[in-house]
């Protein structure tokens, strides 16, 4: 416990820990000072027209999808503007994803429903950026500096020393991460209460916002464990930098463009950041250009999904194999 105490001491009162906290107030008061800038609560006659737009968006949708039904069963005759699709079951409002509603007409008004998805991404990328960083110049300052080394001269237990170093490391960054997106959350969700429009938030709305919020925190955590990791095996903080660095260039774009030069089936399978898409976004659609390729008349579907827990298979899979390799190479190595 002592040992726990000390390396929280020792956490909070590095100063880059300090200046990505103060960054991370700063952004997220300059969100909500250009929302509020930018929102206003709409008037009676504002909403009375958004609902008149949507409804005759609906009623727009509900005649096209009766007109590719009387056009497949010859009753009417198809024009250069009419849409037939295979199926019409395509063009079918009943089974949409998402359909009209007012907030879609609201000009100049801050509507939290359709905004908290992409404001969280916005923070969840944030911190996720926050808790590599950390992660990696926790460990990599004290392994250059030899601070490891005088830490084992009063705790000569590696794995122990090491492990207190993450424990403390991952629940700092899921403390601060569930406080600051809870209260994120919460305050746009005021300024839509009080000078925007809250938008239609049903139990669907906040179970879908709730995954996405604790899938963003898995994602932080795991974010702080590689940079750990990295800066571990390397012994210092540029080499998790480094190493991320090339991996976006070599492999991100460069081996990505090679594998569309030579036409590779499903190339998204071979990217992280395609199982880390599919993680935060609860599942990732992609498009296989080899799929339809013998498909001469009909409808192909091209598609296929990642989903969620083949993303965090992947994800998980090389934290832990880098973590593992951290703590072996720790416990083996000379540190002096």
């Amino acid at each position: 416990m002592n040992l726990v105490r000390a390396e929280l001491e020792r956490l909070t009162a590095r100063r880059f820990v300090q200046l990505m906290v103060v960054l991370l107030l700063v952004a997220f008061a300059v969100t909500a000072a250009t929302t509020l800038a930018g929102s206003h609560q709409p008037t009676a006659a504002e909403l009375s027209r958004a609902q008149q737009q949507a409804a005759n968006h609906m009623r727009e949708l509900d005649m096209a999808h009766d007109r590719c039904l009387r056009i497949k069963a010859g009753q009417a005759t198809p024009t250069e503007t009419d849409y037939v699709p295979a199926d019409c079951a395509e063009v079918d409002p009943g089974r949409m994803e998402r359909l009209p509603i007012v907030a879609d007409y609201l000009d100049g008004v801050f509507v939290f429903a359709l905004e908290a998805r992409p404001l969280l991404y916005f923070l969840v990328a944030f911190l996720v950026l926050f808790g590599f960083l950390v992660g990696a110049s926790y460990i990599g300052a004290d392994l250059n500096s030899g601070g490891v080394v005088n830490l084992l001269l009063w705790r000569p237990r590696r794995w122990a020393v090491l492990g207190a170093k993450l424990g403390t490391l991952l629940g700092a960054l899921l403390v601060l991460s569930a406080v600051a997106s809870a209260a994120y959350l919460s305050a746009f969700w005021l300024i839509g209460q009080t000078a925007g429009h809250p938008g239609y938030l049903d139990g669907e709305f906040w179970r879908s916002l709730g995954g996405m919020y604790v899938r963003g925190l898995v994602l932080v955590l795991l974010a702080g464990a590689l940079g750990f990791a990295i800066a571990t095996l390397g012994r210092h903080t540029s080499a998790a930098l480094g190493t991320v660095a090339a991996y976006l260039v070599v492999w991100e774009l460069g081996a990505r463009l090679v594998l569309q030069i030579v036409d590779v089936a499903r190339p998204e399978q071979w990217m992280v950041s395609s199982y880390l898409i599919a993680w935060l976004s609860g599942g990732a659609q992609f498009w296989d250009n080899h799929a339809c390729r013998n498909v001469v008349d009909g409808y192909c579907d091209g598609s296929y999904t990642l989903g969620v827990g083949v993303g965090l298979a992947v994800l998980l899979g090389f934290t832990v194999l880098l973590v593992g390799g951290a703590f072996t190479a720790f416990r083996r190595r000379d540190l002096i």
